[in-house]
């Protein structure tokens, strides 16, 4: 039937085109984000799941950033040990040349002294951000590990060693000896440190990466298949333009009806 108030083809193709720009501006969004779902009204669940995992990857570099600063506060402890002991090792060299007879004395015990205050100096130094694990007093290295959502980061303590106050009896063979003894003990445990945080950063970098692949997979649009998708939707937009217009021609042709 045709009729001058209802014009049902019309309709039907204004319905289809509607349809159809909704679409097309769905995939323009999700072009132009690289997500095909970017807020919580494209897909709730996987909404909530990706902005819980970002926000613990967000944590996680945090962690990462803190075992960086305590890899650089262990390091500056190690070189500082290991320069030291270098310097204990030529003490106790020192003190064994001046049991044997003939020797200046008088000279060896001025190098001795000198070699001392080095390793004294040394621990005063070894100072990275304000942290000194060296010195009489120092600062035991507390060091972020990791974060469990729900729980509190976990950590790891250093100890400190007072190598400044290393030497202070050292007056001989046995008691530098004892001494280096000591410091090659304190050397290992931070050795031993490093080697804990060094392998906790290469595990909380392939945490993130491997839940950032996670957030991707449920989250990020598949840029091939979203572009064959805009080029077929801008093509359906013309056509529906164009049933729109023949649609609407309709009408006009019923005048034809009326002519004499």
């Amino acid at each position: 039937m045709a009729s001058l108030l209802t014009n049902a083809s019309a309709m039907t193709a204004l319905q289809t085109l509607a349809s159809t720009n909704k679409n097309l501006e769905t995939t323009q969004n999700r072009i132009a984000t690289g997500q095909r779902v970017s807020t919580a009204s494209d897909n709730a669940a996987y909404w909530s799941i990706a902005t819980s995992m970002r926000s613990q990857t967000g944590a996680l570099s945090a962690v990462q950033d803190a075992l960086g600063l305590g890899a650089a506060i262990l390091d500056t402890a190690s070189s500082a040990l290991e320069e030291a002991i270098d310097k204990t090792k030529e003490i106790l060299a020192k003190y064994v040349a001046r049991a044997t007879p003939g020797t200046d004395t008088a000279a060896i015990d001025a190098e001795i002294t000198q070699l001392k205050a080095q390793v004294t100096s040394i621990a005063q130094n070894a100072d990275f951000q304000g942290v000194n694990m060296l010195e009489t007093g120092g600062t035991a290295a507390n060091i972020v590990t990791g974060y469990q959502p729900g729980a509190a980061p976990t950590t790891m303590t250093v100890a400190a060693y007072d190598l400044e106050a290393a030497l202070a009896a050292a007056t001989d063979t046995m008691t530098v000896e004892t001494a280096l003894d000591a410091m090659k003990t304190a050397a290992a445990g931070i050795g031993a440190a490093m080697t804990r945080v060094d392998s906790q950063k290469s595990f909380t970098s392939k945490l993130i990466d491997s839940m950032d692949r996670g957030i991707g997979q449920l989250v990020d649009a598949d840029m091939n298949k979203e572009s064959a998708r805009l080029a077929a939707l801008q093509t359906q937009q013309q056509l529906g333009i164009q049933a729109l217009s023949i649609a609407n021609s309709s009408s006009q042709s019923l005048l034809s009806l009326f002519r004499g």
